[in-house]
Formats: structure tokens, sequence, C-alpha cells
């Protein structure tokens, strides 16, 4: 029987996330788009522990990838201050 009405899991939602945030980023990604990813990344990140979102910091840069001959590959970085490894 198919499930027509299931939640996905917060790992599913974060790599849909994740691949709305590679496409953005070949269309010019705006600041204000970016703003909206990083709210949802702290989002996800905080029902696992607990982290310093005001400090947070996400980049999206494109790097020569290996193998493919000076084909630049978006890149996110991310730097999340955890406070706590446990969620309280």
């Amino acid at each position: 029987m198919r499930r027509f009405f299931h939640r996905k899991s917060s790992c599913q939602v974060a790599k849909d996330r994740l691949k709305i945030l590679l496409i953005s980023d070949r269309v010019n990604c705006s600041p204000e788009m970016m703003e909206l990813i990083k709210t949802d990344i702290a989002k996800v990140i905080s029902k696992y522990m607990k982290i310093d979102s005001e400090n947070m910091d996400i980049q999206i840069n494109t790097k020569a990838s290996k193998g493919t001959r000076g084909a630049k590959t978006p890149t996110l970085y991310a730097n999340i201050p955890i406070l706590d490894l446990h969620k309280q």
C-alpha cells in the first residue's frame, strides 16, 4: 500500500534543501535565498543538538573538481558552532 501522506525524514528534507541550494547557486542565489537556506539548515540541525545559529556561517563557493579537467562544482561550506551535542 502506498502512503500518500507520510512525513519525510529529516535527512531527506536536508538532502532536498541541499539540492535546491546547488541549483540556486547555478542561477546566482540571492542573499535573501541564502538567508532562508541558513535558517532552514539551523532548524534541522537544532533538532539534534544545541547550536549558536547567530554565529553560523554558510557559504557557497565553486571549486575545481578532481578529474574533470577544470570543471567547477558548487560547494557548500558550513561553519556552525555547536554549544552542546545533546539536545536540551
